[in-house]
């Protein structure tokens, strides 16, 4: 099982540009991108289109849009190449495999990228970075941003909680959800900060997502995520701009748990990377085919108090990213429950994830006829 999953972005990297070789072979006309960044040339987003003869379907897998979810994402990634790739038929159907939407979160461990955006809240279709956008994070500021040094765990602890139990009573459950996941633009040292202008990893992928839905008459998206959802169970999530509804997706897909991005079912976000495909897709590409969905592996698990705990890692995180610690055994609790709510060391989550990946990438490729059942 641990060869599924890397131990650094350089080691992730070098796995996805070795095991691309094996679809040389299938796809001859093969090309590889690389964007480094511009601050951070050492690190790249790296890509690889492989051209089928007739230009139909494209199958789209992209990973670490949160940088330290590249870890499982790598893993999906090996899955997919090994396994699911050959059994696709490369006279009408095509590949785009990105690694790495977001490399120096992955080799910081850290959810956003350099300029503390998260990624996914960055994907405004019109650019209308509008300040005004959950004005409810400010309500619940002193909750998830406190501004002074992470202390020792039994101190933020208690005051966590604290904080928790007067958000709760003030504002609500619902209030307090909507305030720390939908996204915001107003608040750079809070969590889910969505930016205000595009970043280079979204542009990248802005770029690409335009390429294959003019090449392709029609494309199946997939991006890997964790820390939200079951422990024991992936979610597929489907942007709530497709029609099909989650007991049609069950269905069709042969899968037990799928999920539309809303806050009904799962929760609503702004800035979201699968709605702007679809987006896009209306405006511009209006007689094109897309299935676009998100892999999200569930970590802390999904009772109000799981829920809560990966808030307090969250809050935590960004709190030691823009103060620091009070001490180094402080900060290293932090990051070790971080990394626990993205990619969990314990073997039995591994294996599952695995099994999980297998089953959804069957259920959607079969679904959509692109390998047999």
């Amino acid at each position: 099982m641990m060869e599924y999953f890397p131990a650094s972005y350089t080691e992730s990297r070098a796995w996805f540009l070795q095991n691309i070789e094996l679809l040389r072979s299938k796809w001859p006309v093969s090309q590889l991108g690389q964007h480094n960044l511009i601050n951070h040339p050492e690190l790249s987003i790296d890509w690889l289109w492989a051209e089928p003869h007739k230009k139909e379907h494209l199958v789209i897998v992209s990973t670490a849009q949160h940088g330290i979810e590249g870890y499982l994402g790598s893993a999906m990634l090996k899955i997919f190449i090994e396994e699911f790739a050959p059994r696709l038929d490369p006279e009408n159907t095509g590949l785009l495999l990105v690694h790495t939407i977001n490399p120096w979160g992955m080799q910081h461990n850290c959810k956003v990228n350099e300029n503390g955006v998260d990624l996914n809240r960055n994907f405004i279709f019109d650019e209308n970075f509008d300040m005004k956008i959950n004005p409810e994070f400010r309500q619940i500021a002193y909750l998830i941003t406190p501004p002074r040094p992470v202390r020792l765990p039994l101190l933020e602890t208690v005051s966590f909680w604290g904080r928790v139990l007067r958000a709760l009573l003030s504002t609500g459950q619902a209030t307090v959800s909507k305030a720390a996941l939908l996204g915001q633009h107003h608040t750079p040292a809070g969590f889910f900060y969505g930016g205000t202008k595009y970043e280079e990893g979204t542009q990248v992928l802005i770029d690409l997502y335009r390429q294959a839905l003019q090449k392709y008459q029609a494309v199946i998206q997939t991006d890997i995520h964790t820390g939200y959802g079951p422990r024991y169970q992936m979610s597929v999530i489907i942007p709530p701009l497709d029609p099909i509804t989650s007991a049609q997706a069950r269905q069709k897909y042969n899968y037990p748990l799928v999920q539309k991005i809303d806050a009904q079912e799962f929760y609503a976000i702004s800035g979201d990377m699968g709605e702007y495909i679809y987006r896009l897709r209306d405006a511009q590409f209006p007689g094109k085919q897309l299935f676009s969905c998100g892999f999200e592996f569930g970590t802390f698990g999904d009772s109000l108090l799981a829920r809560l705990r990966s808030l307090k890692a969250m809050t935590l995180e960004n709190q030691l990213r823009w103060h620091g610690a009070r001490s180094e055994s402080a900060g290293a609790s932090v990051r070790h429950e971080f990394g626990e709510l993205y990619f969990p060391a314990e073997p039995r989550w591994r294996e599952k994830a695995l099994a999980d990946g297998r089953q959804a990438f069957k259920g959607i490729f079969s679904a959509h006829h692109l390998i047999d059942p």
